[in-house]
Order: structure tokens, then C-alpha cells, then sequence
């Protein structure tokens, strides 16, 4: 989930510290402790939500939706009672944020009011925006958010003159927290070398054979693959442990079912697995590159994953670069 940048409005400059430096840069949050939280809107505007000198703030007491994901649990029931968990499916979460928002002066008002008002409707026709909350370590976690409700003030006797507060609901289909610094695994074959060099180079940067891949996720995660030729036939296989015994998965690509033939040196393929897609440099469509029926996109297990890729007719350049963005209950 990449930042989005080139901002619509520039706040100024507060002066403020950040969360946790004693300042007013950061609220403190239910149950989740100090945080400075910003709002990115689709067409690239930056919000910071935290910051109580740009004309609106933040009601800490009345967020909610940030902690572990909704389920709905599928059971099947037991002879003698109870039932057994067949299924856990995640739900669309929903975060419930206020914000209040003043001016000087009631045009001054009436501005922000709109102009916020539009940052998190435009969601609706424009994508998702998203929410990032920032911890005094440095640490970020992102959720994408759509408007569902709740920009419409108090109604109340005073309300709507120089200040006003909106208690929005905003939506999000997928309901984990992102860290948006990506985990990336290169693997790239070393140049060849003489056995009988005084000095023979070691790369521990092999392409053949199997390597372990950590998941810091609370829950499964779903990587891209980029593959650099020279090479002729991919495989890439995960094992991991269930309650019957390991179980391995695994797709290969083949560039010759879709008339490329092997890949050339430089030359790069793109797998996503969620959602699945096959893309050469150029941009077309490889899907047909992958061995159906039987290809498995799968997807790394929180924790350790052991993790093989071969790479047939592979030569000096040849790569695997493995990443994937990790994946929270909570913010």
C-alpha cells in the first residue's frame, strides 16, 4: 500500500512535536495508547488529524473500530454437544471517527467543514483513501477507508457557526492493518568463479534451492514475485504444517506456453497472487504462463515459511525478488 503524495493542501508548519514528545502532535487513542494519525485522500490530499492548530482535531473518546478484526465463524455441530469450528472468514471493518472542526471566523469555518467534508466523500466516486496511524517509534500502520456516513454535524443549538462536529463511520473492505514498508527477499545468482582461484567467491544469494522466509504478520499474506532472466522454467513451492502433516503448494511458469520462449537476460516477469495476475515487462497478459490446473498461489503463513524457487536455465544475473506489505489485527 504505497503513501500517496503530491498533497492537494499543505498544512503549515505548527511547530508541534510528534506523538509522544509531550506536545500537541498526537492524541491518545482507546486502548492503543499515543498515536499522531493522518488521512490521504484519493486525489493525493494529506490530512494530518491529529493537529489541533490546523482548524480541526480529533475526539479521542469517541474512536472506535481499530482493534482486532470482525469474524464470522462457520460450525458444524457436535453429537454430544457444542460445535466445532469449521471456518473463519474476516468482515469489513468499521472505523468510527470523530472530528471537530473550527475557525475564527464562520467563512473560515464553513471552508474547512467543506473542504474536509469532500476529502472523505470523494472516496465514494474516486477509491479509497486511507488512514495512517504513526507511533512515537516511527512505526506506521495504513487501512483503506471509504465514507459511509456521519458528516453532519451536531445540530445542536450554537453548533454549525464557528465550530461543529462530525462522527463519521468510514469502511473498509479490507479490514487488516498494512504496514506500508514492504518485506523484500532477493535472491540472485553470483557470478561463476574458478574452483582454483586463491580466493573463490561464496554468495549466499542463490537462486537455486530453498530459503526461509519470515512473516512478522498476525495473518497470511499474499507476495509478488518478480523473475529476472536469463531463465527457462520457474517453480516456486512453499511447505508448511497442518493438523494432518505438512502440505506443499506451489505454481511454475513456463514462458513457452504463452510463444515467448526462455526469458532472456534482463528480462522480467511479474506474479501477483492476490488478486492473481501474470504480467511480462511489457505489460501482457502471462497468466497462461502458469501450470493450470494444478498451480497454487499461496500465500506465507505468519512466522517462519520454508520457501524453494528453481530457476531452469538460470545464468549470472538470473533473480527472484520476493515482497509483500505485513498484515495486522490491529492499528
Amino acid at each position: 500500500m504505497p503513501l500517496i503524495a503530491a498533497p492537494v493542501i499543505t498544512p503549515p508548519d505548527t511547530g508541534e512535536p510528534p506523538a509522544g514528545g509531550g506536545g500537541g502532535g498526537g492524541i491518545i487513542l482507546p486502548d492503543l495508547g499515543r498515536a499522531t494519525v493522518t488521512y490521504y485522500d484519493p486525489a493525493g490530499g494529506v490530512w494530518p488529524l491529529t493537529t489541533r492548530s490546523l482548524g480541526w482535531k480529533t475526539l479521542a473518546e469517541g474512536v472506535s473500530g481499530l482493534g482486532a478484526v470482525p469474524y464470522e465463524l462457520t460450525t458444524d455441530p457436535r453429537a454430544r454437544g457444542g460445535a466445532t469450528l469449521r471456518h473463519a472468514q474476516a468482515q469489513a471493518r468499521q472505523i468510527v471517527w470523530p472530528l471537530q472542526v473550527r475557525g475564527d471566523s464562520h467563512l473560515e469555518f464553513v471552508t474547512r467543514w467543506r473542504q474536509l467534508a469532500t476529502a472523505f466523500t470523494r472516496t465514494l466516486r474516486d477509491g479509497p483513501g486511507v488512514l495512517e496511524i504513526a507511533r512515537p517509534d516511527g512505526s506506521r500502520r495504513q487501512i483503506s477507508v471509504l465514507y459511509q456516513e456521519g458528516w453532519e454535524g451536531r445540530g445542536a443549538a450554537g453548533s454549525g457557526w464557528i465550530v461543529d462536529t462530525a462522527v463519521m463511520t468510514l469502511f473498509c473492505e479490507d479490514p487488516y492493518w498494512i504496514d506500508p514498508v514492504p518485506v523484500v527477499v532477493h535472491r540472485e545468482q553470483a557470478a561463476s568463479s574458478s574452483f582454483f582461484t586463491p580466493y573463490p567467491t561464496v554468495s549466499s544469494s542463490q537462486v537455486l534451492g530453498a530459503t526461509t522466509v519470515t512473516n512478522p504478520s498476525d495473518t497470511v499474506v499474499w507476495p509478488t514475485w518478480t523473475i529476472t532472466g536469463p531463465a527457462s522454467l520457474v517453480n516456486f513451492s512453499v511447505t508448511r504444517t497442518t493438523r494432518t502433516g505438512p502440505v506443499t503448494e506451489s505454481f511454475t511458469l513456463n514462458p513457452t506456453t504463452v510463444g515467448h520462449g526462455n526469458l532472456l537476460a534482463g528480462e522480467k516477469v511479474t506474479v501477483r497472487t492476490d488478486p492473481p495476475q501474470v504480467r511480462f515487462q511489457d505489460g501482457s497478459n502471462w497468466v497462461g504462463a502458469l501450470n493450470w490446473p494444478t498451480a497454487t498461489l499461496w500465500g506465507l503463513q505468519p512466522g517462519d515459511n520454508a520457501v524453494s524457487f528453481t530457476l531452469a536455465g538460470s545464468g549470472p544475473g538470473s533473480a527472484v525478488d520476493l515482497s509483500f506489505y505485513p498484515r495486522y489485527e490491529t492499528a
